[in-house]
């Protein structure tokens, strides 16, 4: 490790049963050693609290903690977070384990910071009577009243009206049950888990002051909502694995957009704790990154504003369900081509840190990004290929081939830095959310909605407007009626962007749009879809307001309305870049860097400013950059 320049190493979110082998009696010796031999060579510690994991000793003393399934099954033992989280007695271990690693290694100098539990979200719903009763509670607190319950979940339908909040029950069927129970049961079990890590939280930052507090996020998921896990950390820290499928733009961009979406989290840069080291899986692997890959990997999620990174993991394991989790090194411990590659990479980061020191990624795009409306999404999606990634994908994906800096936004966070907002998918949308993007229209901004936008109010209600309800003054338009293509149906578009006419094809979903003040950019040619729109332009105030009410089978499509969108709203791009090389810029403390990320097996050539210092070739550029396969270059700017 010292050797590849390696100097920060994460430990311990597994070894429960190693620190507490039975209740209240603590063994850390083993990991001081360890701790102080990773130290004596330079490499500093992060300690994971172990709570991911339950020791056997827990079952055997405390069965109640375990997982309860709709059907009064409780889970049986073996893997991992399978604990209740409701439990009094889990938390109150989760709380004695933290308290005791936490007043051991307060003082300990080579102990830089602290993971929370690991993963949290990936965890099945307990229907425990522990749980539903914590449920009904915070439904209590939440809308004081039965009588306003029954308002918010439109309990007159189906003879659902409650008389007593003990008459509530926790729905299993998401895609047959109430979807206004759905959605709340989605928000308590996501408070509930961030309940627990703040509980960690709060014991780490009372004996731990001036030790560091993250967490490793799991990027694109989306069963907890990741801005209030992120809230009380020290910043946030996410684990990146892009190599599940075959070399292909959409993996490289979702990694890019993981990245974009934790950064969004507490406007601030990231962690990677945990990065592709090697082939990966439990019961099957999944492919080998090729030669030049690991190391593009990790310069992408610093063109994205990765601050620092560790691999996992160090060693591939001998035993265990994640023996196929290969590392660094291999099961047979040797240096091979990845623990080359991994050198290669730290020593570039080791040369990137007083370039990228001071730096993050600025943007002048944002896409807002809502982890309500996936979950409302998803249990009642209005039509079948309604992938809330898939969705923003088809937008992001364009921005990043344009070469385009992207954040990604909280519904109602302030939007007036950005001179283009995105709202693909956004389902769910308050009263005083669509005030605000209507004021952000009217004052300069340009603004982009899609289909089953503003559908519903908070508690999934539907608006009882006409779409898009508060906005449609703004995007100059009303839907009145709207349909799911299935069985095979497509319409055909002919769209004025840019060019002379171009015949595209709607598919999966169609808004009948009807301008009433908004400009047509594309319309339908099927006998009856002619009366309607598909892409509408609005002016007003200062603003524009675009909305796009169907999905286009033709990537080119959205190539073409993002080069729109840029233009309305006065934004270029630093360069132009050929197909599979990623642009991504970062600034601040007066200095600006341009990566270049080769995703290809082909050698590219780049457009790139003249003059400038290409950092880890130590060179000066000329007009144009070469890029070999899976390369990647940082030019000051």
């Amino acid at each position: 490790m010292q050797k590849a320049g390696f100097n920060i190493v994460r430990m311990a979110e597994f070894a429960w049963v190693n620190m507490e082998p039975e209740e209240g009696r603590y063994e850390f010796g083993w990991l001081d050693e360890i701790i102080e031999i990773l130290g004596k060579r330079g490499i500093k510690t992060i300690l994971g609290t172990p709570t991911a994991a339950l020791p056997p000793w827990t079952l055997r003393k405390y069965p109640e903690i375990m997982v309860q399934t709709p059907t009064g099954q409780r889970l049986t033992w073996g893997m991992r977070k399978h604990n209740c989280f409701t439990s009094g007695v889990f938390r109150l271990l989760s709380e004695r384990i933290t308290r005791a690693m936490a007043q051991h290694y307060k003082d300990n100098p080579n102990v830089i910071g602290w993971q929370t539990d690991n993963e949290i979200g990936g965890h099945p719903m307990c229907y425990c009577h522990s749980c539903r009763a914590n449920f009904q509670d915070w439904l209590k607190n939440k809308y004081k009243t039965l009588a306003e319950l029954n308002r918010a979940w439109g309990t007159h339908f189906w003879s659902q009206g409650f008389g007593d909040w003990s008459e509530i029950v926790p729905p299993d069927k998401f895609d047959e049950h109430n979807p206004h129970t759905c959605l709340d049961w989605k928000r308590f079990f996501s408070w509930l888990n961030v309940r627990f890590q703040k509980e960690q939280i709060d014991i780490l930052r009372a004996l731990c002051p001036n030790q560091f507090v993250t967490h490793n996020f799991m990027g694109l998921f989306s069963e907890i909502n990741y801005y209030d896990l992120a809230e009380d950390l020290d910043f946030v820290s996410w684990d990146n694995y892009p190599v599940s499928g075959k070399p292909d733009m959409t993996n490289n961009y979702n990694a890019a957009m993981a990245a974009d979406v934790m950064r969004g989290l507490k406007r601030r840069n990231f962690w990677i704790m945990e990065q592709t080291s090697g082939s990966h899986g439990w019961g099957t692997l999944s492919r080998n990154p090729r030669p030049g890959e690991i190391r593009k990997i990790a310069l992408q999620q610093f063109a994205h504003g990765a601050e620092a990174q560790v691999w996992f993991p160090w060693r591939a394991c001998t035993v265990g369900r994640e023996q196929y989790w290969h590392g660094i090194l291999g099961h047979d411990g040797k240096p091979g081509r990845r623990y080359q590659e991994a050198a290669q990479t730290a020593r570039d980061l080791h040369t990137l840190d007083e370039h990228l020191k001071g730096t993050t990624v600025r943007a002048d795009v944002a896409i807002i990004y809502d982890y309500e409306s996936v979950w409302a999404l998803s249990f009642q999606p209005a039509y079948d290929e309604n992938k809330y990634h898939q969705v923003i994908g088809r937008y992001y994906q364009a921005l990043r081939r344009a070469g385009i800096n992207v954040d990604m936004v909280r519904p109602g966070q302030d939007l007036a830095g950005y001179k283009l907002v995105l709202a693909p998918d956004l389902y769910i949308v308050r009263d005083s959310l669509a005030s605000q993007i209507d004021a952000y229209i009217r004052n300069g901004g340009v603004f982009l909605a899609d289909g089953r936008f503003a559908v519903k109010d908070e508690t999934g209600l539907c608006h009882v407007r006409t779409l898009p309800g508060l906005l449609a003054e703004a995007l100059g338009i009303e839907i009145e009626e709207y349909e799911a293509l299935r069985g095979g149906i497509e319409y055909q578009i002919e769209e004025h962007l840019h060019r002379a006419p171009v015949t595209r094809t709607a598919i999966h979903y169609a808004d009948w749009i009807k301008p009433t003040t908004a400009l047509v950019l594309a319309g339908y040619t099927d006998w009856h879809m002619q009366p309607y729109a598909a892409l509408t332009r609005n002016q007003c105030g200062k603003g524009a307001g675009y909305y796009l009410g169907t999905i286009v089978k033709e990537p080119a499509f959205y190539d073409a309305l993002i080069r729109e969108l840029l233009e309305s709203a006065k934004i270029t791009a630093e360069i132009t870049a050929p197909e599979g090389v990623e642009v991504s810029t970062r600034e601040g403390a007066g200095k600006k860097v341009l990566f270049l990320v080769n995703h290809t097996e082909q050698c590219q050539t780049v457009n790139v400013p003249a003059g400038k210092c290409e950092v880890l070739r130590n060179k000066t550029t000329g007009s144009a950059i070469e890029l070999a396969a899976y390369d990647v270059a940082v030019i000051r700017l």
